[in-house]
């Protein structure tokens, strides 16, 4: 035994001569012991899979005659074995004949594992449970000891036990369907290398617990139009566009549309996160699969891909992957990669398609990484594709100009075909079951159209019995006494109405002349879209998009400001145009600069318009235009950069990155720390009339008089109203927001009937809830005079109190409308906010 070896070892060593063989002898014992596990397939005498784990510095070893299984009754024999040295695994080759081991041996799988508890003491028991996260082993597994028959066996036999999780696999032999090694291909008899005894042989350097392939990463630095920038925060993803048929000619590539979860997988420094197209993290949701891709072999890269599960016949089911999300059976959770926006300091989004799938491929093959999948394409014949794709059973094709950059938000060079009638419906209730069936009966589903749900019919199948209690238990929570449909469905007893708040992926043969589904079936949930994204699906004319993708898309100027795909509807119920709003924003320059200026924002980002979703954004990303301000602001952790609207270019910069909303501070930069203002949202309950609101605000008023303070109001463009209080510079965000909770809790104790401070939706029965959180710091309100992320495209407006009546609620006030009202005043509603600035009272509340 050489010096300064493991004595852990020592039977190792006593097998092996080292003077005549290469096969590493193992250093001393290393500081930090990791996690890494290795499968080598080992054709000695007789086939079997020897199964290493990382432990106190040396790999504890089992042979598996039959080799791993994913099927939890499938228990294999586990023979343990001596210790092997942690440069062991990465051993591959073939060991000659009359040499211990003889025979050939490949790296099967490898990867890192994790134990739930002190793993030592677990196998002196004989009983080790443990997580792997491999390239083909993944999931919960068991190493459980048994007794042997004789004493010679007496701690060497064991069970190597698959546990029953989301990633068991009944009757699926992992072994025949995966045969290769993860290092490279199978050599073929007579050529793989051999170490033999009488030569040295190169020695490979021990495998990382969680490296990849080695092979060459793909340089995108010499991309046409490729360029150096910084990794974004936050992807915004381009969009598809339905239409009826493929388009034409050569121009066109055309890929399998993918029936499952859109998701952008950002990696930066081996930091990983999966975000939905909405913005959501995913990331621990899909921990399993991020752990994979974050193997690949990038400093920095921004891919965009759907998450699917891949069934044994080729197709991706949304169904199987809900169940794969709700912690049931997961078989082939993969994510087929379809573009690369970005990759190791490279801004990649201005590089035509056809270039930017060239280096996604070879770095996807470079990675070798299970289940990140290239998605292929064909170039032209989209017709015969879609044949193919809809005879195959797949949902359709995504067809993608060859040539074109990546745009975020939804335009016209992608569109997409479906092979079926399917699209997303808002649930509005549900019937009782008849007979044993469990959970439902049927969903009833709708649309929004014109700022109304719209009745669409009842969804009686495609639910298991698990699937359909599942849904009773969420709906039940949801249950609520008010139809939400703007006409109550007709023929629909016994119905239990919901907020509309769930979205349902459904399919169906076609639309009824009444707007009606023709036998639509379930499919799932789709937790990654809001309720209020969803309208009806109304394919265009492939020819038309066609052709207009392959025209420039119209670029105009507003206050010098260029605006792309200007004709790009954002308000889809009223038609408007983001043409429509920088013009509505240029009419009211005068009114609304002054209400932003110097203030850090938050925004309401809709890059598709209200039809594909909005979110909430606050820090400064890559797509931030050079007419805005910047503002680096500390927070609780760290310190992100906030946007500020000086003048009327900066507005009309973030109406070009799809903004919809701007919320502001009520502190300007010059004394970020120190409040100018106070701001009381008053959110009414569902069954509070507006003339109710309309009182509310004007007992506020007196109530601050009395404190000293004056009041300026203004609707929300929403149900309530602000009560905005103008103040003296001076005291900071704890006494500001201190005064403003005083206030709230006193008013809402004085007067239960009418107010609750508390934000609990079941507190607001029949009353107002003062907002007075919008006071703390970082905490903003919507701006007056900006629009709302609304299908009516309201606006935020400033009235003088004499205005406030109960004729027009808070919702008048409109992009269309506005402009008339500011065009006949005389006098500004808040022309006076200065002069009606007073000190924050030192006393707290009414």
């Amino acid at each position: 035994m050489s010096t300064g070896a493991l004595p852990e070892l020592a039977e190792y060593h006593r097998r092996r001569r080292f003077h005549v063989t290469p096969e590493p002898a193992g250093g001393a014992r290393r500081r930090r012991s990791g996690h890494t596990f290795v499968v080598q397939k080992h054709a000695a005498t007789r086939l079997h899979y020897d199964f290493r784990l990382e432990l106190d510095g040396v790999l504890k070893s089992w042979a598996v005659p039959k080799g791993p299984s994913y099927d939890p009754a499938e228990k294999r024999l586990a023979v343990q074995t001596e210790d092997h040295p942690l440069e062991y695994g990465g051993f591959e080759g073939i060991i000659p004949e009359g040499e211990y081991g003889a025979g050939t041996v490949i790296v099967w799988d490898r990867g890192s594992w994790d134990p739930p508890e002190d793993a030592a003491a677990a196998l002196a028991r004989g009983h080790l449970k443990f997580r792997l996260h491999g390239e083909k082993l993944v999931g919960g597994w068991a190493l459980v000891r048994i007794r042997g028959r004789e004493r010679r066996e007496a701690g060497k036999n064991w069970l190597l036990v698959k546990e029953r999780d989301e990633y068991a696999r009944p009757g699926y032999d992992v072994t025949a369907e995966r045969p290769e090694s993860v290092l490279r291909d199978d050599p073929p008899p007579g050529t793989a290398r051999v170490w033999h005894s009488n030569r040295p042989a190169r020695r490979r350097q021990a495998s990382r617990p969680q490296a990849v392939r080695a092979a060459a990463v793909p340089d995108p630095s010499g991309v046409a139009g490729a360029r150096r920038r910084a990794l974004p925060a936050r992807p915004e993803l381009q969009l598809a566009t339905l239409v009826d048929a493929p388009p034409a000619g050569d121009d066109w590539l055309h890929e399998i549309k993918y029936d499952g979860y859109r998701i952008a997988c950002r990696l930066e420094h081996g930091a990983i996160r999966l975000l939905s197209r909405n913005g959501i993290d995913w990331t621990e949701r899909l921990g399993a699969l991020a752990r994979r891709l974050s193997l690949l072999p990038v400093r920095a890269a921004l891919l965009d891909g759907e998450v699917a599960v891949l069934m044994p016949d080729g197709t991706t089911s949304f169904n199987a992957l809900q169940n794969a999300l709700s912690g049931t059976r997961a078989p082939n959770l993969v994510y087929m990669a379809f573009d690369l926006l970005h990759l190791d300091g490279w801004d990649l989004t201005g590089a035509a398609l056809e270039d930017r799938k060239a280096v996604l491929r070879a770095l996807v093959e470079a990675a070798g990484i299970e289940p990140c999948r290239y998605s292929d394409h064909v170039r032209g014949g989209g017709a015969e594709f879609l044949r193919h794709a809809c005879r195959l059973g797949l949902e359709g094709i995504v067809s993608k100009r060859r040539d074109a950059p990546y745009t975020p938000g939804r335009g016209r060079s992608w569109l997409k075909i479906k092979c079926v009638h399917e699209q997303e419906f808002v649930i509005g209730g549900f019937t009782d079951p008849a007979g044993r069936r469990a959970g439902i009966g049927a969903l009833l589903v709708g649309v929004n159209e014109a700022g109304r749900l719209v009745y669409a019919g009842k969804v009686g199948t495609g639910f298991t019995d698990a699937t359909a209690r599942a849904l009773r238990a969420r709906l039940d929570a949801l249950e609520s006494d008010r139809c939400p449909f703007a006409e109550r469905p007709a023929g629909v007893a016994g119905a239990h109405w919901v907020r509309p708040e769930l979205v349902a992926e459904v399919g169906f043969s076609e639309w009824t002349p009444d707007g009606r589904l023709r036998h639509p079936s379930f499919k799932g949930l789709r937790d990654d879209k809001p309720a209020a994204s969803v309208v009806r699906e109304r394919p265009t004319s492939a020819a038309r998009a066609a052709r207009a993708a392959a025209d420039d898309p119209p670029e105009v100027e507003v206050a010098g400001v260029r605006l792309t795909h200007a004709d790009r509807v954002v308000y889809p119920a009223l038609g408007l145009t983001k043409l429509d709003v920088a013009r509505f924003y240029e009419a009211i320059a005068e009114w609304v600069v002054p209400q932003l200026r110097d203030r850090p924002t938050t925004l309401v980002r809709c890059p598709d318009g209200l039809d594909g979703g909005c979110f909430y954004q606050k820090h400064v990303g890559y797509w931030a235009p050079p007419t805005l301000r910047r503002v680096r602001i500390r927070e609780r952790r760290k310190s992100g950069e906030y946007l500020v609207v000086d003048d009327l270019p900066g507005l009309i910069g973030l109406v070009q990155i799809g903004i919809l909303e701007i919320h502001t501070w009520n502190s300007r930069t010059a004394h970020l720390e120190q409040p100018d203002r106070l701001v009381f949202d008053l959110d009414p309950g569902p069954d509070v009339p507006w003339r109710a609101v309309v009182a509310a605000a004007r007992l506020i008023r007196a109530r601050l008089r009395a404190v000293g303070l004056e009041s300026l109001v203004k609707t929300t463009g929403g149900k309530g109203l602000h009560v905005v209080v103008p103040l003296v510079i001076g005291p900071g965000w704890d006494a500001c927001a201190a005064f403003a909770r005083a206030f709230a809790t006193t008013l809402a104790r004085e007067v239960p009937e009418a107010f609750t401070a508390t934000m609990a939706k079941r507190a607001r029965a029949g009353r107002i809830f003062i907002d007075y959180l919008r006071n703390l710091r970082g905490a903003t309100a919507v701006a007056a005079y900006s629009t709302r992320a609304r299908p009516e495209a309201p606006v935020s407006t400033p009235l003088a109190w004499d205005e406030l009546d109960v004729r027009h609620d808070s919702a008048h006030y409109t992009v269309l409308n506005l402009p008339r009202r500011l065009a006949a005043l005389r006098d500004d509603p808040w022309g006076d906010y200065e002069q009606l600035r007073r000190p924050l009272p030192a006393k707290e509340g009414p």
